[in-house]
């Protein structure tokens, strides 16, 4: 990691990505203690690593990533991220669309409101995302 996205990471933490995360990883666990819930879970938790570091890392889909399909990529990932989207991909993405309001407010906050609205995209549809450096 560069210094640069170090401190751009050290600096999201205190502004919104720590609790953030803690909200990703509350859904984890959630899905994990249900055992239906495990694919779900093990997205959260990569997602939640993500969302407590997002600056030098990006997030993509597998398939282009890969080169191929598979499960979560395909009409069972579309099925699982709908299911997702209904159980708690709504509240995540809302958590991280009011806290890109609030940060937007300021010019220094901008830039990581704009990384929440990511942020919130993927929280709408995360299975089939694999998270990657930046080059």
């Amino acid at each position: 990691m560069s210094p640069v996205s170090l401190l751009l990471n050290i600096i999201w933490i205190v502004l919104g990505g720590a609790w953030m995360a803690f909200g990703w990883l509350v859904a984890a666990i959630i899905m994990a203690i249900t055992i239906i819930g495990i694919p779900w879970a093990r997205a959260a938790f990569n997602i939640a690593a993500y969302t407590l570091f997002p600056f030098g890392f990006t997030a993509v889909s597998r398939d282009a990533y890969t080169g191929q399909e598979d499960i979560g990529t395909g009409p069972l990932g579309v099925i699982g991220n709908i299911i997702w989207l209904v159980l708690a991909g709504w509240w995540l993405a809302l958590g991280h669309v009011i806290t890109a309001v609030l940060l937007a407010v300021t010019i220094i906050g901008i830039p990581f409101a704009w990384a929440h609205l990511k942020l919130a995209g993927i929280a709408l549809w995360p299975i089939g995302k694999i998270i990657v450096p930046t080059n």
